[in-house]
């Protein structure tokens, strides 16, 4: 979706912005003597956005700046008196990629695909779209050769015609605290108290006009909508309008979760009785429904494609109300519970019997077994290809048993694999979701694993708002990051400095409740209804790649498997994202329209 582009005339940048998502705010051009910025999304306040981006280009317009990057979920081009400057957010929500050659930048936009062509593509890209199970990118690959991707919390410099000067990354890595004891840190309730500011800020900056909460009755999403509740009620959010959302289902696992939703919506509106429930019945939506639009259409391939249904249904329904933003409890479950790489950190140091003793606890905390616990957090973060390795050869009777997070799947052929780097994209991956210290990756990694912000993106243009998360704030991953794990850790009560934060707000049932009923009912359905369409696809797949790439027969094999219950979430994961791929590749050639009438940004103007 191009929302903008720039490119040079004449050796002079010009910028178009797309009419339609600047009258409904998702663009805003601010100019001044320090240059021209235009800001896809919002910079420091969602209720503001002329003046977040105003204070962006000021705070980086002079010479010789370099600010930290203010929170918010945009990409913005600077057009300076003396360079330009390409940036995004740290949590990268909204995507900005630019088109090289020998050095010189020839166009900038929000859309790899209308910058990349699709007979020129980059196979290294799909190598590393294949290892991991990251819903976000976050690399600088893109499936275009030439087209490459501007990171979360990083700034590009241009000349002002072109000429790359540098990239940087501004992002305030998180510290985490001592594993050891909560002697030297802060307490249970002070942590609390430095995590409901965190999280109260993170909200009230993502406000807008009208504000749409999901709710699903769990602790994390109740938790934003009860402080949107409050400060709206407190009159610190501004004036505006408060939309809970949420799906309804009336029969299958889904259902257990009414009573618990019920009594979200009712404490919430107990603070602010005029926030309106918009119910959404979503009994008749399964997982990969019109699969071949969610995944072919996007502007590249989408790994949570086939949750998409469930989340446009909400959407939509927001959207017709006229909300401008919608938040999320996404990313609670890695930010807002116990670290639990820390027992790697002790391991590392050479701490083995406070390990040792730690992993008991999480382990009788989490009803697991101790050896499962030191597997999932002390080897496998140790040595990652490896355990997957062993891991497979226990479990591989089958397509999908053993299939982990990094190893190479059955149906992706070894040839193209091994010509194409596969092993060294697992390498890069696994160093990326653990690195040096897992313990401090995790927070890094989160920020990419969970939201369905690619969804969000492609409907921006009709739905007029974006999905925001709190919990994903960079103030909110800072306070859980340095918290030691005493604090953050109670064996059988997860998140339990965020339940303490919440306490006088959080309903006593949701408060209490240990574990929510997951969706996979929603994806054992999707396969049953959709299973066959899904082998004729890859069948009847005609892009040359598909078969360079995969053993269809193979990839079929894996879908019946998974139709049947067998594998586990990781390997359906992959599976999730062999299969977007192949819906992708098969609708490349559907390009996006024009941006939008021009917009000189001669420097200074």
């Amino acid at each position: 979706m191009d929302a903008l582009r720039l490119e040079w005339v004449g050796g002079a940048p010009r910028l178009r912005t797309a009419d339609a998502m600047v009258r409904q705010g998702l663009v805003t051009t601010v100019s001044s003597p320090s240059g021209t910025a235009a800001v896809v999304g919002w910079a420091g306040s969602a209720r503001d956005r002329a003046a977040g981006a105003r204070g962006l280009l000021d705070a980086m317009g002079q010479r010789g700046a370099a600010p930290l990057l203010p929170p918010g979920d945009y990409a913005a081009v600077l057009v300076c008196r003396d360079r330009i400057l390409l940036t995004r957010d740290e949590q990268a929500r909204v995507p900005l990629f630019f088109s090289e050659s020998d050095g010189r930048v020839n166009a900038v936009s929000t859309s790899a695909r209308s910058l990349g062509s699709a007979t020129e593509l980059d196979p290294r890209y799909f190598c590393r779209y294949l290892t991991g199970n990251m819903a976000q990118p976050h690399t600088d690959l893109t499936p275009f050769t030439g087209v490459h991707r501007v990171l979360g919390g990083e700034v590009v410099e241009l000349s002002l015609t072109g000429r790359m000067r540098g990239r940087t990354l501004r992002r305030v890595p998180p510290v985490t605290g001592p594993a050891a004891s909560a002697a030297d840190g802060p307490r249970r309730g002070e942590a609390a108290q430095e995590l409901r500011l965190a999280l109260e800020n993170a909200v009230g900056r993502r406000m807008g006009t009208a504000t749409a909460c999901h709710v699903s009755g769990g602790t994390d999403s109740t938790s934003v909508a009860l402080l949107a509740a409050r400060l709206l009620a407190a009159g610190r959010g501004g004036p505006g309008e408060l939309v809970l959302l949420a799906g309804h289902f009336s029969h299958g696992e889904l259902a257990a979760e009414r009573p618990y939703l019920d009594i979200a919506m009712e404490e919430i509106r107990r603070h602010t009785p005029a926030a309106r429930p918009l119910i959404v019945d979503a009994d008749d939506v399964a997982d990969f429904d019109d699969f071949q639009h969610h995944a072919g259409d996007a502007d590249e391939p989408h790994a949570h494609a086939f949750r998409a249904p469930f989340w446009s249904r909400l959407h939509a329904a927001a959207a017709e109300l006229g909300c401008d933003t919608l938040l999320t409890g996404c990313g609670a479950d890695p930010i807002a519970d116990a670290n639990p790489f820390h027992l790697h950190m002790l391991a590392r140091t050479g701490r083995f019997r406070r390990m040792t003793q730690q992993a008991r606890a999480w382990a009788a905390g989490s009803e697991r077994g101790l050896r499962d616990v030191v597997r999932a957090y002390v080897v496998q973060p140790a040595l990652p290809l490896a355990a997957e390795r062993i891991t497979a050869l226990a479990r591989g009777g089958t397509v999908l048993g053993g299939l982990g997070t990094f190893n190479r799947p059955r149906w992706l052929r070894s040839g193209f694999a091994r010509a194409h780097g596969y092993r060294e994209a697992g390498v890069e991956e696994s160093r990326f979701v653990y690195g040096r210290r897992p313990e401090q990756s995790l927070y890094h990694a989160a920020n990419y694993a969970a939201a369905p912000d690619l969804l969000s993106w492609h409907r921006a243009p009709r739905d007029g708002f974006l999905l925001s998360h709190p919990f994903l704030d960079p103030d909110v991953i800072a306070t859980m990051s340095r918290l030691p794990a005493a604090v953050t850790f109670e064996p059988g009560r997860p998140k339990a400095v965020l339940r303490a934060a919440m306490a006088d707000l959080l309903p006593a049932p949701i408060s209490g409740r240990a574990v929510k009923v997951p969706f996979d009912d929603l994806y054992a359905r999707g396969l049953r209804a959709h299973g066959d369409e899904l082998i004729d696809l890859c069948r009847s797949a005609r892009h040359p790649l598909i078969s360079e790439m995969f053993d269809v027969e193979t990839l079929c094999q894996a879908v019946r498997e998974a139709r049947l219950g067998t594998g586990d979430s990781y390997s359906w994961d992959r599976l999730n994202s062999s299969l977007a791929l192949v819906a992708w590749l098969e609708r490349l050639e559907q390009r996006s329209g024009p941006t939008g009438a021009a917009l000189s940004v001669t420097a200074g103007s």
